[in-house]
């Protein structure tokens, strides 16, 4: 479990759902998966009944470990994923239109939440956010 903190001072809360993931299952090898929630909250620490795959904020991304290196997400809690913390299809659309599911299986239409076969870095994750939020963008440098 992670946290991050927009600009207007509200905590939100994801969660790695699958680690260093292979070419073959993710967009890049090494990417992770991560789940991003509705929830809010002033304190760091997350309400875990509301951290459930139906309250995403935005669809599953992939991303690497420079969100956390770099302080944007901070590691708050941990425990094991059980089956109903998890979307039962996960769903990814790519570049030419296609769809495929979290193991690169191509699925025959959209299953939402879709989220994007890339691999998204920390300011694409803040996009993503900001827009679900209606938080102003960070501009381009």
């Amino acid at each position: 479990m992670f946290a991050m903190q927009p600009p207007d001072g509200l905590y939100l809360f994801g969660r790695v759902v699958e680690i260093n993931l292979d070419l073959s299952r993710a967009p890049m090898p090494g990417a992770n998966l991560i789940y991003v929630y509705r929830a809010r909250s002033e304190a760091k620490q997350p309400d875990m009944r509301t951290l459930k795959p139906d309250r995403l904020l935005i669809p599953p991304v992939f991303t690497n470990q420079l969100a956390w290196k770099k302080g944007y997400f901070e590691t708050v809690n941990s425990r094991p994923l059980e089956p109903e913390d998890l979307l039962p299809s996960p769903c990814f659309r790519l570049a030419n239109g296609e769809y495929r599911d979290v193991s690169g299986n191509l699925l025959p239409a959209p299953i939402e939440p879709c989220g994007e076969w890339v691999l998204a870095s920390y300011r694409g994750i803040d996009d993503r956010v900001s827009e679900a939020l209606g938080i102003p963008l960070v501009p381009e440098d």
